[in-house]
């Protein structure tokens, strides 16, 4: 079913002149690997958040049919939940590619694995219909940005196991929950960063900073190959997790207190706490 904003605002030259920022997520298809398949999009959510406030102005969410629902395999619904009854009523991507391209063009990206994966994906969809793509203004790609200043900290770089380190649930490897959660990661991150770039003597890493930094090319060029020779999707649920996704994690004791530590900033420093936590973090764009 399609999802209307939560606010629906229309955009503007001092909103784009803004740089809204635009977390998106996307649920595909899970290709056959030997039947030469292509990723096909199953729905597609976002949230504009605007950067000064991290505050969510809009949102959207779609599931989208696609042209041949054989596609939508026993293995796909196992990832994401969606299976080929669920999208057999749904709007095929020209239906709602306007609206994409509306909410996507003239924005910062934002997401986890976007770079390799997702804006792949909306390239493909809005070349099969004979359209041109949407552009961004700029990207960040949470996956690229915490694995340079976060590190393997909190084991590997999955949103799932992410939240979990910082006690927000179980990912629902579904669009419109996943950019949520995926900002709160983003927010998680940034005030852990500031507190030991801040006090380093309190707040130190204790060895598991830039010494336990793994870049890109060690993690995840051998596990998401180039485009063209993906073989699996970007970001597979652990397979310890299976399908228990309404049982939330436990709450940990760092997860308690960076939001302790964010309420204290917040009311130290007023409604610039967490722009300036991004700030001194890194974690705005380049």
């Amino acid at each position: 079913m399609e999802g209307s904003s939560s606010s629906s605002m229309p955009r503007s030259a001092d909103a784009a002149a803004a740089a809204e920022i635009v977390f998106f997520d996307l649920e595909t298809t899970v290709p056959s690997r030997n039947g030469g398949q292509r990723f096909r999009v199953l729905e597609f959510g976002a949230i504009v958040v605007c950067p000064k406030k991290l505050v969510e102005l809009e949102s959207y969410c779609t599931l989208i049919r696609p042209a041949d629902l054989s596609m939508v395999s026993s293995t796909s619904a196992r990832v994401n939940g969606i299976t080929r009854e669920a999208v057999a009523t749904a709007p095929l991507f020209e239906d709602v590619a306007d609206r994409i391209f509306d909410i996507l063009n003239g924005r910062v990206w934002a997401g986890h694995n976007i770079h390799r994966f997702d804006c792949a994906r909306i390239r493909e969809a809005f070349a099969d219909i004979g359209r041109p793509a949407p552009v961004p203004v700029g990207m960040i790609d949470s996956l690229e940005v915490l694995t340079q200043k976060f590190g393997r900290r909190a084991g590997n770089m999955k949103m799932a196991t992410l939240a979990s380190y910082f006690g927000l649930g179980q990912q629902k490897h579904r669009s419109l929950a996943d950019v949520r959660m995926n900002l709160e990661v983003l927010k998680h991150c940034a005030t852990v960063l500031f507190l030991e770039s801040s006090l380093p003597d309190i707040f130190g890493s204790n060895g598991q900073g830039s010494s336990g930094i793994v870049t890109r090319s060690r993690t995840y060029n051998t596990r998401f190959p180039t485009e063209g020779g993906e073989t699996s999707r970007k970001s597979p649920p652990n397979a310890s997790l299976g399908h228990q996704r309404s049982a939330p994690y436990t709450i940990t004791k760092f997860g308690k207190m960076t939001e302790r530590m964010k309420d204290v900033l917040c009311k130290a420093q007023g409604r610039q706490a967490i722009n300036n936590i991004l700030k001194h973090s890194h974690l705005l764009l380049r």
